[in-house]
């Protein structure tokens, strides 16, 4: 887990303040690094020779005008002299690198030329706060305060003011341009998700740098070309499957026109299994055709109802499944063709579950997936039991259509979404190990697919507990 955050914009743009800040204290610091040794060169020099000239005043006056003298000296120079005391409390000199390195360049100062015991130092005396440094007349000491402020660095803040507003520009310099930089990218990746959804977007605006110019203009070539390609492919299979159910039809009447009546029904069988073929053709070429109109609420509990009433009304054993919003729907009603919970042909569930789609397309998907339950659940002793359930989670509405046909392998899932894809085992096989009328074009769930990621959906296909298969449609809620 990472602290920065996941959008282009934001991560540059708190590793650039990071950085400028970082650079505006590094630069304060070295500031203050040189300054201090000429500082503290300049300090030590004033404190030097104000100690040496008070000293001298004292050595040439008298010792009985010494006092006058000081306080003389305190009036006009602001440089007060104090005789050291026995028993005085002295607060230590600061620990400061400054002030150490004044305290080390006024000892050498004051010892050079003159013999005697080194100068005492402190912030402090008898509670008096103040810059003290002691030096000795004969057997007399002295004590000179000064201001503190002469070795108190001073924090450089005019320099941080001017250097926060040079940041405050830079960042502002640096959002426009990150925004500049990260308003197409936003643009190419919606775009992106429309072409991976099925659909062909508005061609990006190709202004601006030369680099996001050339993306803008190859993506939009790009765009152009699969809408050439799309239209293409629905033309040419809307062309072969109309120009292939006239001569079929004819060829129906034909063969219903013939005495042999074994002949006769597999004929028509035959027949009705390329016209199903075609009419899946046709309805691949139309998927996408109504993505520009905008998803409206459904009563996904209407619609299984209107399934059931519908493949009711058709001798097949669809039922309605009851399930609990947090389960994955595979353990409920399967206890048989009677599954306890299931409900008739003519009832909705309770639970009134609204999803945000497109009616029609999801209408088709739904009776596909029941259509193909219904061809691969066959059994040679008993017709197929189909069950249709409908449930909410958190923001998603599901619809499921369960079968306890031969399934499908969970590593073969993502294939069988393909257009044309058929497999050579269990479901959707043509070679014998399941009835060869069960052989379709392989549209069917690619279709289902195609129109679920149209309405920003999710298409699952799951294995069931106790063998068979969950197609689950999961959808986003309508609002309230």
């Amino acid at each position: 887990m990472t602290l920065l955050p996941r959008s282009l914009l934001w991560r540059t743009f708190v590793i650039v303040a990071l950085a400028m800040f970082t650079a505006i204290g590094a630069g304060i610091g070295i500031l203050q690094l040189y300054e201090r040794e000429p500082r503290a060169q300049i300090v030590a020099r004033q404190i030097a020779a104000i100690v040496n000239l008070t000293r001298v005043a004292l050595l040439s006056s008298r010792p009985e005008a010494r006092s006058f003298l000081m306080r003389e000296i305190a009036n006009t120079e602001r440089v007060e002299i104090y005789p050291a005391e026995p028993g005085e409390t002295i607060q230590p000199w600061p620990s400061t690198a400054l002030a150490q390195r004044v305290a080390q360049l006024v000892t050498l100062e004051l010892t050079r030329d003159r013999a005697g015991g080194a100068p005492r130092f402190a912030i402090a005396r008898n509670g008096i706060a103040g810059l003290w440094v002691s030096f000795g007349i004969d057997e007399d000491e002295y004590w000179v305060r000064m201001e503190r402020e002469r070795i108190e660095q001073a924090f450089p803040w005019d320099w941080v003011l001017w250097g926060l507003i040079g940041v405050l520009f830079t960042l502002a310099g640096t959002w426009l341009v990150l925004l500049r930089l990260t308003q197409p990218l936003r643009a190419l990746a919606a775009a992106a998700t429309e072409i991976g959804r099925g659909n062909i977007p508005a061609p990006l605006p190709d202004h601006g740098t030369r680099e996001l110019t050339g993306v803008a203009q190859a993506f939009n070539q790009m765009a152009r070309d699969l809408k050439a390609q799309e239209s293409n492919r629905a033309l040419v299979l809307a062309g072969i499957s109309h120009d292939l159910r006239t001569p079929l039809a004819r060829l129906r009447l034909g063969v219903e026109m013939s005495s042999d009546a074994t002949f006769r029904d597999g004929m028509v069988a035959d027949i009705e299994q390329m016209d199903e073929v075609i009419g899946q053709f046709l309805e691949f070429a139309r998927a996408g055709k109504d993505e520009s109109r905008p998803g409206e609420a459904i009563n996904l509990s209407v619609l299984a109802a209107d399934l059931v009433a519908h493949y009711s009304s058709l001798g097949h054993d669809v039922h309605i499944v009851h399930m609990a919003g947090d389960t994955a729907g595979s353990s409920e009603g399967d206890s048989g063709s009677n599954p306890k919970g299931a409900t008739g042909a003519a009832s909705i569930p309770p639970l009134q579950v609204t999803a945000l789609a497109r009616p029609a397309p999801l209408k088709r998907a739904a009776m596909n997936l029941v259509d193909n339950a219904l061809r691969y659940a066959r059994d040679a002793h008993s017709a197929p039991v189909i069950e249709i359930g409908v449930a909410q989670t958190n923001g998603q509405a599901r619809i499921e259509i369960r079968d306890r046909g031969p399934g499908i392998p969970p590593s073969q899932v993502e294939r069988v979404k393909q257009p044309f894809t058929r497999l050579d085992e269990a479901r959707g096989s043509n070679d014998g190990t399941v009835d060869s009328a069960q052989g379709g074009s392989g549209l069917g769930l690619a279709i289902v697919d195609r129109i679920v990621r149209q309405c920003d959906g999710k298409f699952e296909l799951l294995p069931r507990e106790g063998g068979g298969l969950i197609a689950r449609i999961s959808l986003p809620r309508a609002p309230t």
